[in-house]
């Protein structure tokens, strides 16, 4: 199958610029000195800037691991959700309970310090959540009245209204901070709350645009690693443990080196076996190059994938006529296979949100109603032809205005399964008729065009990784690539451009913005499915984007310096790759050690 021709010639860079990168190593012994003590190392790979478009700031762009499975190594959350029981795993927190309908209290452990030594206490996350607050983050427009110290180990997370979603806002998705590094944003936060400021004002947004280009000298974390500023180079960084922290005991290395770099550039380390532990998106000729030397290959669900994504102020993507035409003119499956294999799998349901979790959350009769949008051309055009579009003498559709279809579909140039998925769509569209040329970006910038509103048509994520889709129609729909109209973050931020309230055949007139909010409120599940069902319907016929297959990883877990790897089936793998990711409950818990 044919590769990307971006990843080809990357990979080809890399290839050429591999044997430049020696793995850290321990320091050797002088002559006459006793040799030092083995330093266990597990080698990870993760993309990142260096300094300074790389900084410490891990609230905003370019911040070091921001948005990393292993951010929570350093900045941890309160808890991970563990999805096989439903269950939470103490991690920045020590236990929580509803005190009552609209009151989260969360204990913290009792002796813990910062790697600066500043004790770890309920201000910490009180802070934390104050530049949540000036962010504007979902967890401040949908969900928190205040959140209150209520002594050093004891915090109260008052919410407007009951919510069982809640929980996983303020647990799982918020990392906490430090004090030291951000207590004085947090103030400046509180004055402009105390004196009636909101986000709409301009002292607010004066406040933001300093903090976003706040950037710390040093990363204070409470987790059990720390990077190691001088360490920090183009190829690789190390994590070295931090002996004070009251979680140094839970994890069995001494340190992580982690790779820099997207799928061209860790590939040939993999191969190599410079690398334990890789999660990028790596095309099937890999895969079997790394099953050819005995990898294992580690392929949990994610939950989510890559869509299409339309900009609809461009016309003609604003019709929901073209855009389930789109749908029906795509080979979902090809494309999946083409990009990942084994791990690409096409989407079925088309509700924006995983097939897995379809039977648990949608009716018989809700999925029986769905379009499927199965691969059929023939149907396609027959939209097209019904909107009184024409063929040019060369096939390239035209519309009803004459105006011939040619448009540009952008994606992140680095990432490997994504590239080769627009090139593949690229291929598919202009065979249909919609000519599409397939132009890569590099991948720090494409997420902020998309944001942005600065393109035609784009490859980026549909669904998020959460058992409850509430989360992924917020994504979908919401945040981070439709603020503007929704409300929630970045007002300068247009992305697709998807007006939320909609006329659907389905529903009638829909408000999709109240259905998302209304999906996770309250504490009433049966309503909330209600709500879920009307949403899939909706989404199903309006496709603000088109989901074309659902990623599970080909994580390569070679047995080089690592063991302890679960088999194949345990339930440690429910959690992900991405969200609640199964890496970090592993080397938390202790699962995975040093191999002797």
């Amino acid at each position: 199958m044919k590769t990307s021709k971006w990843f080809a010639l990357l990979l080809v860079l890399a290839l050429t610029l591999s044997a430049c990168v020696a793995p850290a190593a321990a320091p050797s012994a002088a002559p006459g000195e006793a040799a030092a003590p083995a330093v266990s190392e597990m080698h990870i790979a993760w993309p990142y800037s260096v300094p300074p478009t790389g900084h410490f700031n891990t609230f905003v762009t370019n911040g070091i691991f921001n948005g990393s499975p292993y951010q929570a190594l350093l900045e941890p959350p309160l808890f991970y959700y563990m999805w096989a029981d439903a269950s939470w795993m103490p991690i920045a927190g020590e236990s929580w309970e509803w005190v009552d309908d609209v009151t989260l209290r969360v204990k913290l452990p009792a002796g813990a310090v910062w790697s600066d030594g500043s004790p770890y206490t309920s201000k910490d996350v009180v802070d934390t959540f104050a530049i949540y607050r000036l962010q504007n983050t979902v967890v401040w427009t949908d969900h928190l009245a205040d959140v209150v110290a209520v002594d050093d180990t004891t915090v109260d997370f008052i919410l407007r209204s009951p919510s069982s979603v809640a929980p996983r806002r303020l647990l799982r998705d918020s990392f906490i901070h430090a004090s030291s590094v951000y207590g004085e944003w947090a103030q400046r936060v509180n004055e402009l709350v105390a004196a009636g400021k909101t986000p709409q004002d301009q002292e607010w947004k004066d406040l933001l645009n300093a903090f976003n280009e706040f950037r710390p000298e040093d990363m204070v974390v409470l987790g059990p690693y720390k990077i190691d500023p001088a360490s920090i180079t183009e190829s690789q960084m190390i994590l070295n443990k931090v002996p004070t922290s009251f979680m140094a005991d839970w994890v069995k290395f001494d340190r992580l080196v982690n790779y820099n770099g997207e799928t061209p550039v860790v590939t040939p380390l993999v191969l190599a076996g410079d690398i334990d532990y890789a999660t990028h998106g790596f095309p099937p000729a890999t895969e079997r190059e790394f099953i050819a030397k005995g990898y294992r290959i580690i392929r949990a669900p994610n939950y989510n994938g890559p869509a299409l994504y339309l900009n609809h102020k461009v016309a003609p993507f604003d019709n929901k006529l073209v855009r389930q035409a789109l749908a029906y003119a795509i080979d979902r499956h090809e494309n999946g296979v083409v990009s990942l294999g084994d791990s690409g799998k096409a989407v079925i349901n088309m509700v924006g949100f995983s097939d897995n979790l379809v039977p648990l959350w949608l009716t018989e009769e809700t999925v029986n109603r769905l379009n499927k949008y199965e691969f059929n051309r023939d149907k396609a055009a027959e939209i097209l032809t019904g909107l009184g579009w024409t063929r040019d003498s060369d096939g390239v559709w035209k519309d009803e205005t004459g105006k011939r279809m040619e448009f540009e579909l952008t994606a992140p140039a680095e990432f490997a399964d994504w590239s080769a998925a627009a090139e593949n769509l690229a291929q598919q569209l202009t065979d249909f008729g919609i000519k599409t040329a397939f132009r890569g970006i590099t991948f720090t910038q494409h997420d902020i065009d998309v944001q942005d509103g600065k393109f035609e048509m784009a490859i980026r994520a549909w669904g998020a990784g959460n058992p409850h889709p509430h989360f992924s129609y917020n994504f979908d729909l919401r945040t981070p690539y439709n603020q503007a109209i929704s409300g929630v973050g970045d007002p300068s931020k247009p992305g697709i451009s998807f007006p939320l309230v909609q006329q659907t055949d389905v529903l009638g007139e829909v408000d999709l913005g109240a259905m998302v909010v209304a999906s996770g409120a309250g504490n009433d599940l049966e309503a909330q499915k209600a709500v879920i069902n009307e949403l899939a319907l909706a989404y199903n016929e309006l496709l603000p984007q088109i989901p074309l297959w659902e990623r599970y990883g080909n994580n390569p877990a070679p047995d080089i310096r690592v063991t302890g790897w679960p088999p194949d089936g345990d339930p440690v793998y429910q959690n992900g790759t991405y969200n609640d990711p199964f890496v970090i409950v592993l080397l938390l818990t202790g699962r995975l050690q040093p191999k002797q």
